[in-house]
């Protein structure tokens, strides 16, 4: 189908639901409006309740993406304006997923540069979904932080409820896809000034605020039917930090799913970031600082862009 995103013409206005057609974004609630005359639904505003809709929701967004194709080539008597890609406000693709679980060491060469082993059963972690920030957001580097990393991560977004999920049956719950940057603040995750028993501080290493870059847009499954390869890159004011391919991931997407399901609720638009490969500044010691401008970019998904800025 398309890239669907969530945007804002201006900071006072509430985000909404778009749609990339050829090269601009459509303001979906709009051209159901002027197309059908009607008052537009709840969930053609919001990605997430796109999501809950289910078929019928998709369905429809198709008709209405079709009419929107004709219009724009001049065959069809509507008028819908499209935007510019650099005229809107990015959001997060989807706004208050009820679960963003991310992937610890499932790339080998990431686990190689650590000096660590390839783990034998996947690992996952929780983020805040309130963590998430939009394409161009700044990256805020805080003040109780001075090893702020990055990883660039292919994210699965959850488009059908399920549980005990078998790995068989994994991509029909997937909705799409989209680019997503790990923040990490490695002198929390990792400190080497206390000696605890609980491993790793997950819940500062990787939860201080604006620390999880998402976006622009959310492809939808059908533009990516095998994400094996893909090609994950990630630049540091134009200089490449990162750059393999999802082949090199430990865990494939559906054993990853297989996992988390077990036993938890997965729902339309929870996020599921699946690791990151090798180029991480916590091998190199190139952390970022104030300025900095990251980004993050995966073949067919597109280029996440933030700027760093001191808390």
């Amino acid at each position: 189908m398309v890239k669907l995103l969530m945007f804002t013409y201006s900071s006072m206005s509430k985000p909404r639901m778009g749609a990339v057609v050829g090269g601009s974004i459509i303001d979906l609630g709009e051209a159901f409006k002027l197309i059908y005359e009607a008052k537009p639904p709840n969930w053609i505003l919001d990605t997430k309740s796109y999501l809950e809709g289910g078929p019928l929701a998709q369905k429809i967004l198709n008709e209405l993406i079709y009419e929107v194709e004709r219009s724009l080539k001049g065959n069809a008597d509507i008028n819908i304006r499209p935007l510019g890609l650099d005229e809107v406000i990015y959001y997060p693709p989807i706004i208050r997923p009820s679960k963003v679980l991310c992937m610890a060491l499932n790339y080998r060469s990431h686990a190689e540069e650590l000096g660590r082993s390839v783990p034998s059963k996947p690992y996952a972690f929780l983020r805040f979904s309130d963590t998430l920030i939009g394409h161009k957001w700044p990256i805020i580097a805080p003040k109780a932080s001075k090893m702020v990393d990055y990883e660039v991560e292919l994210a699965v977004i959850i488009g059908r409820r399920g549980k005990y999920i078998p790995a068989s049956k994994a991509y029909e719950y997937i909705a799409g896809y989209t680019v997503f940057n790990d923040i990490s603040f490695r002198d929390w995750q990792r400190p080497r000034d206390q000696d605890t028993p609980f491993g790793p501080d997950w819940l500062h290493g990787k939860n201080m605020d604006s620390s999880a870059p998402i976006g622009p847009y959310m492809v939808t499954k059908d533009e990516i039917p095998d994400p094996y390869p893909l090609r994950l890159e990630l630049k540091v004011n134009g200089e490449v930090r990162q750059s393999n391919t999802t082949n090199d991931m430990v865990f494939k997407i559906p054993e990853i799913i297989e996992y988390v399901s077990q036993g938890i609720t997965l729902k339309p638009g929870d996020i599921i970031a699946t690791g990151t490969p090798a180029g991480v500044g916590l091998a190199s010691g190139g952390f970022l600082r104030h300025g900095d401008v990251v980004e993050a970019e995966i073949e067919r998904i597109g280029k996440l862009t933030n700027m760093v800025i001191s808390e």
